[in-house]
């Protein structure tokens, strides 16, 4: 049964937080896919996932294209052939990620190893988007952790 972590990013943005996370998802073994709610912004963090610091490739690729079953990461709107919001991903994904309050079907997180809810927390639409997900999981059964890096580090302060 899969869980979920929320992730209230206030001192680093997202293009500096998700390569990390997405490192340590690679690192224990699972495939990931990364829904955003609009195509655009997912194209603007496809290149950033291209040329972020080294060590920092990650192989990824967005969705729609031949070898999406292949992709370690799957980038996917909403709405998008292999997004998870429906249940099955494109490229088998054990970690959902949702970025910019995209939805994350409960029924997927319980079936995944791990799901991920990043929101900027400078940012009150998406910090109510956050808190509306974290009570559909609670609600659904599903266990949940919620991170801050308010003092500076990650620092798990509540879980339900």
């Amino acid at each position: 049964m899969g869980e979920a972590f929320f992730y209230h990013m206030t001192r680093t943005p997202l293009e500096e937080t998700l390569p990390v996370l997405l490192s340590k998802a690679l690192d224990a073994g699972w495939r990931v896919s990364v829904t955003g709610r609009e195509a655009g912004r997912l194209d603007w963090l496809d290149e950033r996932l291209w040329i972020g610091p080294e060590p920092w490739f990650l192989p990824h690729g967005r969705a729609g294209g031949p070898q999406d079953a292949d992709q370690p990461v799957l980038l996917v709107a909403e709405g998008e052939t292999g997004g998870e919001t429906g249940g099955e991903t494109g490229n088998r994904a054990q970690c959902l990620v949702s970025v910019d309050g995209a939805g994350l079907d409960p029924d997927a997180v319980r079936d995944s190893d791990r799901a991920m809810v990043l929101f900027d927390g400078n940012d009150p639409d998406a910090v109510e988007r956050a808190r509306a997900q974290w009570r559909g999981f609670t609600g659904a059964g599903i266990a949940v952790k919620y991170w801050s890096q308010e003092s500076g580090r990650w620092a798990l302060k509540a879980e339900a």
